[in-house]
């Protein structure tokens, strides 16, 4: 390469370190230097795991939330010693939580008695259903039902009775993504999962309580008797700003860490029959302004999902004529570079056991991506026949098999298309480790038409608890491509006591081409590396945690040129009132080997461009009626300058209404040019009751000079089926572009 990384790493670094306050350099320097640091879970040896028996009984409890009255309780086995991760890592929790498990031939019974001494000062924030439980007094579940360490099903609530829940695969863990556009952690938990279930909650001067019945046929398990399935609680005291568990958890991780959840024991259970029938119709109205000859029409519409249990730990799941008409319209984006923007499935079809089929970096190389199907280019929708779902667990192997066929738009010159996935995943050696394959076909189902197919093998070696190594080796087949048509990534990751240390190494070749994948760009090498530290104050300055940390990644062509560079050098300085401000700064180069118009009228040409910025994050405490989220970075651009400016203010009424207002601006000036770019979006929701909310979402892009109006009234009866009415209207600066009211119902019939 004409610029080695790791020569250059410590000049970058050292111009970095000199627009650092003092303060943030002790810290990175010498995180334990002045402060005693508390012993947290796991600092030499791996916690010892609980365990609890539940009970079988005949009858069942009423789930009113009553839990003291209700004599079916008081001969269960009870749990109550909590650990704190936070504020005080190790120490027991300060209010006390009595948990008991019973079950019968039918539903898995769960009762928690949250003690508080001051329960007027509980925290609720949203009665809607899967509404975040982070910023709330909470009590949240996970069952490893395989108990395998990796996968699990989790269940929450809050004072209200919200119905939380979600699907955990690999331990949570998705891939880190340093996009600076993008941003965040993609994959490992699935939110978008909803069971059939029921809650139950009551406040009074004891605090509150909450009564849980899961039916078994939500669940897949293994039949026998004599089981043994991982669990985990957690309970939320928002007032102190405090989570506890019952299996102790380190500080690096959360309640998906299943390798170190406890032991459900004593039961014995066969799994039901579980048949469910979801049909739905639909009737929609529609126009498109910008043609003159178009007017409103009625469509309806008809369709079905069924969901079947082959095995207990093998389901099947049919969709015809399979619609998302409820789904949330995609967040606006501006692309302020020469890449691909990353859009995240949201269709609940796709979302479930998604991980299960998840081979890659997600956001960057997906060698899978479900929006491939039934959305073509620019959005557009297509309408998707139909197809078949089979996934779960045969032994140790994770099996997924996918196949749905979509409908031709000759509008859109796209033929019908018939897409396969096919993915096992071997689990070995213990709980963290695996190998496994992939394997996705694409095919259009006329005459002559080529193929296009991706295969790959991935793996993951767990080392104990502290550190992992994983990988794929990918291939496509591409008509035409013969040469460079491959992936692979290296990673390996230490988590253990407050570090988390990651590195890896990408390359994408230049005839790789996943035609159902997602490249965010085609043709790199890419080495990248992450080094935090999560340092715990123990209330010095009214601080709970310090987390200064370093992280770098650069793309290379295969011709030896550094096309990309970041280097971010940070600390966020969290509170224990819930304030958090990020202090960074960031190195970039990039090399533009063509030129693009990055605005209208404005030209970025060829050449190297170094530079650096500073960024400033400021939060307030989200469990608070108002809070504030401001980001900024301010600093070099393209040969000339950016100032990005971000802010969110949040604001809710009591439990029942929920506002968020945000506006992302850019003011760039570069020699070619100046110009401005603005997102402004505007959520509202105002929860009816947890299953009957009202919800907005309003944004504009500057950019494309467009209004997107996407409201939803929802009233859900089981999982997510019920009636559903939406409306959408998408208006230029001076015209409406299109409208649409769609009304849609959907009921979930258990047959078996």
């Amino acid at each position: 390469m004409k610029d080695p990384i790791l020569s250059k790493i410590l000049c970058w670094t050292n111009s970095a370190l000199k627009s650092i306050p003092c303060c943030l350099l002790l810290s990175m320097m010498f995180p334990r230097s002045g402060f005693s640091q508390q012993a947290v879970v796991g600092k030499n040896d791996l916690p010892e795991l609980p365990e609890m028996h539940a009970l079988k009984i005949n009858g069942a409890p009423v789930i009113d939330g009553h839990v003291h009255v209700d004599t079916v309780w008081q001969d269960v086995p009870m749990i109550n010693d909590l650990t704190q991760t936070q504020p005080e890592a190790g120490m027991p929790a300060s209010e006390i939580t009595e948990i008991r498990v019973a079950y019968n031939h039918e539903f898995l019974f769960v009762s928690a008695i949250c003690y508080d001494q001051s329960p007027h000062t509980l925290v609720v924030s949203d009665a809607r259903r899967d509404a975040s439980l982070d910023n709330t007094d909470a009590f949240l579940m996970i069952f490893d039902t395989y108990h395998d360490g990796q996968n699990g099903f989790v269940f929450g609530t809050n004072p209200l009775a919200v119905q939380y829940d979600g699907q955990v695969d690999n331990e949570g863990q998705g891939n880190f993504n340093s996009n600076r556009q993008q941003g965040g952690n993609i994959g490992g938990f699935n939110l978008n999962w909803d069971a059939s279930w029921k809650v139950a909650t009551h406040v009074g001067d004891h605090g509150w309580t909450a009564e849980f019945a899961i039916p078994l046929s939500t669940l897949r398990y293994r039949n026998g008797s004599d089981q043994v399935w991982g669990l985990n609680f957690r309970r939320n005291i928002r007032k102190n700003n405090e989570i506890s568990y019952w299996a102790q958890i380190p500080i690096n991780f959360n309640l998906y860490r299943l390798s170190l959840a406890g032991d459900l024991r004593g039961l014995d259970i066969k799994r039901p029959k579980n048949l469910q029938f979801t049909p739905y119709v639909l009737g929609q109205t529609q126009r498109d302004y910008l043609d003159p000859d178009d007017r409103f029409d009625l469509r309806t519409d008809v369709g079905a999902d069924i969901k079947y249990s082959l095995t207990p730990s093998l389901t099947l799941d049919l969709t015809y004529n399979t619609d998302f008409a409820q789904v949330e319209v995609d967040e606006q984006q501006v692309n302020l570079d020469r890449f691909n923007l990353f859009f995240p499935e949201k269709r609940p079809f796709f979302l479930e056991n998604a991980g299960q089929f998840s081979v890659g970096s997600p956001g960057e190389v997906d060698l899978f991506f479900s929006r491939r199907i039934g959305i073509g280019e620019g959005g557009s929708l297509v309408p998707i026949l139909g197809g078949a779902r089979m996934s779960g667990k045969v032994g140790s192997t994770n099996v997924g098999l996918l196949s749905m066929f979509t409908d031709g738009v000759h509008e859109e010159d796209v033929e019908r298309t018939n897409y396969n996935v096919a993915r096992v995943n071997h689990e070995f050696g213990g709980r963290r480790s695996a190998i496994g394959g992939l394997f996705v076909h694409k095919s259009a189902l006329v005459d002559n038409s080529p193929d296009h197919s991706t295969m790959a093998i991935d793996a993951k070696l767990g080392i104990g608890q502290k550190a992992r190594i994983t990988g794929y080796l990918a291939k496509t087949n591409t008509p035409g491509i013969n040469k460079g048509d491959h992936s692979f990534k290296l990673r390996s990751d230490y988590e253990w006591n407050g570090w988390s240390i990651r590195t890896a190494y990408t390359e994408v070749g230049e005839g790789f081409n996943p035609e159902v994948g997602f490249l965010q760009r085609s043709t790199f090498r890419k080495p990248e590396f992450r080094v935090l530290y999560q340092w715990r104050m123990h209330g010095k300055f009214g601080l709970l945690e310090l987390r200064p940390h370093v992280s770098y990644y650069s793309f290379w062509n295969f011709s030896g040129v550094q096309e990309t560079k970041y280097l971010h050098i940070d600390n966020h300085w969290e509170w224990i009132s819930g304030l958090e401000i990020h202090t960074g700064v960031n190195l970039t180069a990039e090399t533009v080997l063509q030129t693009f118009q990055i605005f209208e009228d404005v030209i970025v040409h060829t050449g190297t461009y170094q530079h650096s910025e500073a960024q400033l994050v400021f939060r307030t405490n989200e469990s608070k009626q108002v809070s504030i989220s401001t980001r900024h970075i301010l600093g070099g651009f393209f040969g000339g300058e950016r100032y990005a400016n971000s802010v969110s203010l949040k604001f809710r009424l009591g439990d029942k209404f929920n506002s968020d207002f945000s506006l992302r601006r850019n003011d760039i000036s570069l020699p070619e040019g100046t110009f401005a770019t603005n997102l402004i979006s505007t959520r509202l929701a105002y929860a009816f009751k947890p299953n009957v909310y009202l919800q907005s979402l309003v944004q504009y892009n500057s950019v494309q000079e467009i209004w997107l109006a996407n409201m939803r009234l929802g009233w859900l009866q089981k999982a997510n089926a019920g009636l559903f009415i939406v409306y959408n209207e998408v208006r230029g600066e001076s015209r409406i572009d299109s409208r649409s009211l769609t009304i849609k119902y959907s009921h979930l019939i258990d047959v078996l």
